[in-house]
């Protein structure tokens, strides 16, 4: 029989383990409800829909439910197919002015409340969410995208 290491807690000592956010929601299932439900909101969205050039919208599924599984600590599918998500540069070519970036988040409301979550993650996942399309904006309602090499500005005049 072997004695136990003195430097070893007894098991009800140490700390539970941490769970990250992905894995709090439900893992990759939350996120491609999320997703799913976001985009049939997307589909029917006269100013959003022009957007996404992909008739059946699973491309842009997919690399949603991927990015925020990966940003929320799950795998690292996003990184791997995509590499930095550099989520400013990506939708630079999209104008993404206050009107689209409200009807954006009018979806994603619908979404996010569709998950029925606990209080505190509804609001972290929301907090983000506003927060990331906020400062995609990058033209006035009304505008064009930025050029093709132009400087996207961090504040709109």
């Amino acid at each position: 029989m072997t004695t136990p290491d003195p430097r070893t807690p007894p098991p009800e000592a140490r700390p539970a383990p941490q769970i990250t956010f992905y894995e709090a929601i439900g893992g990759l299932n939350a996120f491609v409800r999320l997703v799913d439900r976001f985009y049939e909101g997307v589909a029917e969205d006269p100013l959003l829909r022009p957007m996404y050039p992909e008739e059946d919208l699973a491309g842009a599924r997919h690399r949603l439910a991927t990015f925020l599984a990966q940003y929320w600590g799950g795998p690292k599918t996003y990184g791997e197919e995509r590499g930095h998500p550099r989520l400013r540069m990506r939708h630079a070519v999209f104008p993404v002015s206050p009107a689209a970036r409200d009807a954006w988040l009018q979806h994603m409301r619908v979404a996010v409340e569709s998950l029925e979550l606990a209080p505190l993650h509804e609001q972290t996942l929301w907090d983000y969410l506003e927060r990331a399309a906020h400062s995609l904006v990058n033209t006035i309602d009304g505008g064009e995208a930025p050029a093709a090499g132009q400087q996207v500005p961090d504040r709109l005049q």
